[in-house]
């Protein structure tokens, strides 16, 4: 069923001739997109995410943990184990540590490598909403809902953003398009098997990128939807036990094998990280409950006034879409009220709503342009579209000009100096993203006091190591190390070169590391070298008085 809302109500006239100014450029480049197959539309948005993914350095801590995860798989060849300085690393699953380390592979280790598949999932959203729209709504509505979606200020920003939020969007969306319109099409006796067996391999691929929550925010739209619409036998003909061996096939493999290997591996990912993270409270960015509700008009900012201004229309045209708006609605209110729940409410998690999201706001458009003459709506839309361009344009020259905390510079100083075999002790600190800017960053530590139960109780990255240590307490226990230990390794292997990574004081919070030379300093980070001419001071039964550097001095 494919309908098109292009004719205006009775009363409203359109004109015979128009200007050829953004506005009709806008109204055509709409059209054109509506009858353009979903793969080049998802192409062309791809191509537009693209163009700025390599301007600026990873950020921290999320890209960098990410980014890092997915570069050791492919550094070590081991892509079984997510490991995060070597320890291994379950908090989330590995799809996007596979896609990821796939990226870096074929394009290389850079920035566009890193951030390749959030763009990807971000373009694959985009034409999976084009696509599902173009066969059960309008081309105006595929056309409008792309058109919003490529705008996006906050899709925009998640396709630049390296972490899983957005391949977790996608695959949750594509999961709801299958089983709508495999719902949709048996409702009208047309094939529907292969849209099923799709909504259950993407459910177990979602439930490789997030976990549960790849299953059960799908699998409640569509129930919340079908039983809303009274449709409980379409509901009933969407469970196959043939689908449910494929989601099985697909998502349980890797989780069997890990348990196989690490024991206490089904309790901490599925019980810890899938129930008792839901409703705790120590996690960051606490926010109210609103906070969701409140997000979503800011992000699609330009274009939100048309949901206002289709409150005030005609909601209840007979136009066939009952369905497909139910849909949308379900999708939307799903979304925001289960991630409402937890006190911890990031940016990135609404991301499976932004589709719908922009379903309804393109729906505005086009009611808008049955009442006000497309002319009017086009000309406030570039309008929209311009304040939407211009916030994506100001936030990349923002990232260009006002570069986030990074260690790129730190890296290029000591990859220029790192030698295989030597050491790097990170002291009270740690930077996930060092091993990006360093190659074959090898034998870290960390320096901490790891006997605090603080640590626990907060998320950071201290209990992010402290949790993966416990996996493999060998080799935690040389990794997360205490001073007294720190100096216990020193002095057994006196011929090693020492790199010290932690904040500008942190050597001299220790009298015998003051004669470690500075080499680099940002008043965030410094870094040293202690060598063999050091050793005889820090092994000593007496060191002797620190002596002043001669080295770089710290910016202060």
């Amino acid at each position: 069923m494919s309908i098109e809302n292009s004719f205006p109500p009775s009363g409203v006239t359109l004109p015979l001739g128009r200007a050829r100014g953004p506005a009709y450029w806008l109204g055509q480049g709409v059209r054109n997109l509506g009858t353009l197959s979903s793969l080049a539309v998802g192409l062309l948005a791809l191509l537009w995410f693209a163009l700025t993914l390599g301007v600026y350095p990873l950020l921290i801590p999320d890209e960098g943990r990410y980014v890092g995860v997915a570069l050791s798989m492919l550094e070590s060849g081991d892509y079984l184990v997510p490991r995060l300085d070597g320890l291994p690393f379950f908090h989330k699953p590995p799809l996007h540590y596979w896609l990821t380390a796939l990226s870096l592979k074929v394009l290389g280790v850079n920035f566009v490598g890193a951030r390749l598949v959030p763009a990807l999932m971000a373009a694959l959203l985009i034409a999976g909403m084009h696509a599902f729209l173009k066969r059960h709504a309008s081309q105006q509505h595929a056309g409008w809902t792309a058109l919003i979606l490529v705008s996006s200020p906050l899709l925009f920003g998640a396709s630049h953003y390296a972490n899983l939020d957005m391949t977790v969007a996608a695959l949750i969306s594509s999961c709801v398009l299958l089983g709508g319109h495999a719902a949709l099409q048996m409702e009208q006796g047309r094939p529907y098997r292969w849209a099923l067996m799709g909504l259950y391999a993407t459910a177990g691929l979602a439930f490789l990128a997030k976990g549960l929550i790849g299953i059960l925010i799908p699998g409640g739209i569509l129930v919340f939807w079908l039983l809303g619409r009274g449709q409980w036998r379409t509901l009933l003909r969407l469970f196959s036990l043939t689908g449910l061996g494929v989601l099985l096939l697909v998502a349980t493999p890797w989780m069997w094998l890990m348990q196989a290997r690490y024991p206490g591996f089904f309790d901490y990912y599925i019980v810890y990280q899938h129930f008792q993270r839901f409703l705790e409270t120590g996690f960051n960015n606490p926010q109210p409950f609103w906070f969701y509700f409140a997000l979503m008009p800011v992000a699609t900012l330009g274009w939100t006034p048309f949901l206002f201004k289709r409150l005030r229309g005609s909601v209840n045209s007979p136009d066939g879409l009952g369905p497909v708006r139910g849909l949308m609605l379900s999708a939307l209110l799903t979304v925001l009220v289960f991630f409402s729940i937890p006190t911890s409410k990031l940016v990135g998690y609404v991301l499976p709503a932004i589709g719908p999201w922009a379903f309804f706001l393109a729906d505005g458009v086009i009611r808008r342009s049955q009442w006000d003459g497309a002319a009017k709506v086009e000309r406030f839309a570039v309008w929209s579209l311009g304040v939407c361009v211009a916030i994506c344009a100001f936030a990349v020259g923002a990232m260009i000009l006002r570069p986030q905390a990074n260690s790129q510079a730190l890296g290029r100083v000591l990859a220029s100096e790192y030698q295989q075999g030597d050491r790097v002790v990170f002291l009270n600190t740690y930077r996930y993203d060092l091993g990006f800017y360093v190659p074959g960053l090898q034998n870290i530590s960390v320096m901490e006091r790891w006997d605090d139960p603080e640590i626990m109780r907060t998320d950071s990255w201290r209990k992010e190591l402290l949790e993966a240590a416990r996996f493999e307490p060998q080799r935690g226990a040389m990794t997360l190390i205490d001073w007294e230990t720190l100096r216990q390794q020193l002095c057994r292997d006196s011929k090693a070169v020492v790199w010290l990574i932690g904040s500008p004081d942190a050597v001299r919070q220790s009298q015998v590391l003051n004669y470690a030379q500075r080499l680099y300093d940002d008043q965030r980070i410094a870094l040293w070298r202690f060598d063999h001419d050091e050793f005889a001071l820090m092994c000593g039964e007496t060191p002797k008085a620190a002596q002043p550097e001669t080295s770089a001095q710290p910016g202060r």
